[in-house]
């Protein structure tokens, strides 16, 4: 009899100090050659399964590794390739993977979204006018790969044909049923192939089944998953499924498969279990361990939920595993030297959690007894945590606790304010800017590293930093962008920045987690209650307007971004969080305005991304994300005006939410997406002023002025001149200094053209 089992759905790729981005880097400049890429990323793939066998875990998951992105990887598996990056068949080559996430200087990249509703990007594959064939077996190749040379008998890793179907471009051609019967012998023999070379269990990724699915939809899953099963009976596919509960509960239980993957942490799949119960012919891959945060678990919670699914489930059918894949975590604790031990005694990154999970399957096995001093050690560092002084401020719990809806509204309504605004900043028809950070190069990366350990004095970083400004305003105003940007120079991102300054974050040395490509952030913890403690954007920012006539934009990152984009503390209710963070900035947007700063943006790039899966919980996070946004916004005055921005996000469905914030200028992504966010504002109407970004930025192709022009006049067919704003899809912190001027250079002729074109029409 097989005993309960311990799992992970997916491992961190980058490495414990990111080497993994170093050597994709060093490859696109020229430093290193694809074998020598290939060998590096090989070494780390391999250290990390040694690392999860030696922790303890019983089903290593092989496959979950990528050089760019497993949607990509899934992609090229099955030789999807947009046709104009040349491709005529076989395995893709390497030059040809990274062209499709990153464009060329003849090929637009590909889309670039968010990963369901975390920071994670995926590479969006082009399906129309595609026939996929499997070109190369990519789980099949690692699965060899750790038997091989580690005796690793892994657990291959592939992504659904749901999934990749639902998150696919078709251009067009939506029949699900047709493509689904397409992939579905491709996904037969991988699967005949694994099953050849011995693999005896396969986890198949379904997140989109979180989603509800039509019964004609469920039908074709039903087909195709039949298919698979049929022709692999020896194989034990386990479907995982995460980021929320399974929306077709009763239809997606009774699949044949091995195995049923739920996500115990973020969706409430318990309660699934207690209504539906869990089929008697299935292993339950119980994902109790949050794959998505940072904290130490509550083992005593964790024993509790365990016993209670145990009452659905026979031991011998039970699989324990994190919620997620490990992906979203940094690697390990180990290293943070730096943190109060009362921090880092709160936490567990990817090693401690599989820690945890261990130890819990080792409390199932053997019973409670067995594990008592792991749990003993857990309490202990749970209590210093919540005990400490980090979590003891009165003040901020009183200041949300009064909070009406007085402190909500701007003094007077967007169309007379907008009034005020104009008189004072004169701006012409079509103003230009761009959305905030500009080009971090190796040295301004290396003089900040320098400062923080000690090696410049304050001073002497104060001066580089004003001499960056200074350079990038006159390049700014000689390029003839309207409104300008100090370039956030002195901010590591745009997040962990005020992590370092607010009162109740601390920020990791190494908790370093993948955004997209090789872009890695470190996102702040949230340990304790949110509170201002002094100006952090005041002096950077009125140094940058003490230098030009034209008017610059404080730059700020909104409270809900700031929420989304850090590790959480999991005592309190979030939106509490979010309140407090948001009168930190209030405080913040206040100085500013004081100090003579009167166009402050705020932005919210994951706004959209933060939304919940399940559609019963959409109207609340809506509702507490404008109220926040307005907390932070609303005290200043008629005439400063609140920019905003946003990317990566389908605003068709919160568009009145987007309203809602308020904000005077709204920013927002569109070149990527082939200009498709447009139809959003042309199926409602918006009121206030907008900027669709006219040119990528994440990828080193700069566009001709025709192409900008063209996403210009696209949008003006729906947005009205007076409204209309251009800049960037994005910031350009991470894209080097020739490819930003001349691609600005680009957009502000672009815009000129546009804007004379527009006035001689309305002379005549």
């Amino acid at each position: 009899m097989v005993n309960v089992q311990s799992s992970t759905i997916g491992y961190p790729r980058i490495g414990g100090k990111r080497e993994w981005k170093r050597a994709l880097e060093r490859f696109w400049n020229g430093d290193i050659s694809e074998a020598e890429l290939l060998a590096t990323t090989e070494e780390l793939r391999l250290d990390s399964l040694a690392k999860q066998r030696k922790l303890g875990i019983d089903l290593v998951p092989v496959g979950d590794f990528s050089l760019y992105d497993h949607v990509l990887d899934t992609s090229i598996m099955f030789g999807v390739v947009p046709k104009r990056f040349g491709y005529t068949g076989g395995k893709v080559s390497l030059e040809t993977y990274f062209a499709i996430a990153r464009g060329t200087k003849d090929a637009v990249a590909s889309e670039m979204t968010k990963w369901f509703n975390t920071n994670y990007h995926y590479i969006v594959p082009e399906l129309e006018g595609i026939t996929p064939q499997l070109v190369e077996n990519r789980p099949l190749a690692f699965y060899k790969e750790a038997k091989e040379k580690l005796g690793i008998d892994g657990k291959p890793v592939l992504l659904g044909p749901v999934t990749y179907i639902k998150l696919a471009k078709s251009y067009g051609n939506e029949n699900f049923a047709s493509l689904l019967q397409e992939f579905t012998p491709l996904y037969v023999q991988v699967l005949q192939e694994l099953a050849e070379a011995g693999a005896q269990y396969v986890q198949i990724d379904e997140p989109i089944l979180t989603k509800e699915l039509s019964a004609e939809e469920i039908e074709q899953v039903k087909k195709a998953y039949t298919a698979m099963s049929k022709a692999v009976p020896q194989l034990k596919i386990i479907l995982q499924t995460y980021f929320e509960k399974i929306a077709n509960y009763e239809a997606v239980a009774a699949l044949p498969v091995h195995g049923l993957g739920l996500d115990f942490v973020h969706g409430d799949s318990l309660s699934l279990l207690q209504k539906y119960g869990f089929p008697k012919d299935k292993v339950l891959a119980a994902g109790v361990i949050d794959g998505r945060n940072v904290w130490r678990a509550d083992l005593d919670k964790k024993v509790a939920l365990l016993q209670d699914i145990l009452e659905h489930v026979e031991q011998e059918r039970l699989i324990v595993q994190s919620s997620a894949s490990l992906l979203h975590v940094p690697v390990s604790t180990e290293p943070e030297e730096k943190l109060d031990p009362v921090i880092k005694g709160g936490l567990a990154f990817a090693n401690e959690k599989i820690a945890e999970i261990v130890l819990l399957t080792k409390g199932v096995q053997k019973g409670g007894a067995a594990i008592t001093a792991g749990l003993e050690e857990s309490r202990k560092a749970l209590a210093a945590l919540n005990n400490s002084k980090y979590r003891q401020n009165t003040e901020v719990k009183e200041n949300v606790a009064k909070l009406t809806d007085q402190d909500v509204n701007r003094a007077l309504p967007f169309a007379e304010r907008i009034q005020a605004q104009e008189q004072r900043f004169q701006l012409p028809l079509l103003p230009t800017t761009t959305i905030g950070s500009l080009p971090q190069t190796p040295e301004v990366r290396q003089t900040r590293s320098k400062w923080r350990k000690g090696e410049i004095t304050d001073q002497a970083y104060e001066q580089y930093i004003n001499s960056q400004i200074d350079k990038w305003i006159a390049i700014q105003e000689e390029i003839g962008i309207d409104v300008l940007v100090h370039g956030e120079f002195e901010r590591t991102d745009m997040v962990e920045y005020f992590g370092e300054k607010f009162a109740g974050f601390a920020v990791s040395e190494f908790g370093w987690v993948q955004s997209y490509g090789s872009r890695c952030v470190k996102p702040p913890l949230i340990l304790g209650d949110v509170a201002f403690s002094e100006p952090i954007t005041v002096k950077e920012s009125v140094y940058a307007q003490s230098l030009t006539k034209k008017p610059v934009k404080g730059m700020l990152t909104g409270p809900v971004t700031i929420l989304n984009w850090s590790f959480v503390r999991d005592d309190i209710p979030r939106f509490d969080v979010l309140n407090q963070i948001a009168l930190a900035l209030r405080q913040e947007i206040e100085a500013l305005e004081k100090s003579g700063i009167r166009m402050i943006q705020v932005d919210e790039p994951a706004l959209r991304e933060g939304l919940p899966l399940d559609p019963e919980k959409h109207k609340a996070y809506l509702e507490a994300a404008v109220y926040a946004f307005k907390l932070a916004t609303a005290s200043v005055q008629n005439d400063t005006q609140i920019h905003t921005h946003m990317c990566y996000s389908e605003f068709n469905g919160i568009i009145d939410s987007i309203s809602a914030l308020d904000a005077d200028v709204i920013s927002i992504e569109t070149s990527r997406s082939h200009g498709e966010i447009i139809s959003a504002f042309e199926n409602n109407t918006y009121d206030k002023e907008i900027g669709l970004g006219v040119y990528d930025i994440h990828s080193p192709r700069v566009p001709s002025k025709e192409e900008m022009k063209q996403n210009i006049h696209r949008a003006l067919q729906t947005i009205q001149p007076t409204q209309f704003w251009i800049n960037p899809d994005c910031g350009l912190k991470t894209r080097k200094e020739e490819e930003t001027i001349e691609g600005l250079k680009v957009m502000v002729e672009a815009a000129k053209e546009v804007r004379e074109s527009q006035l001689a029409t309305v002379q005549k």
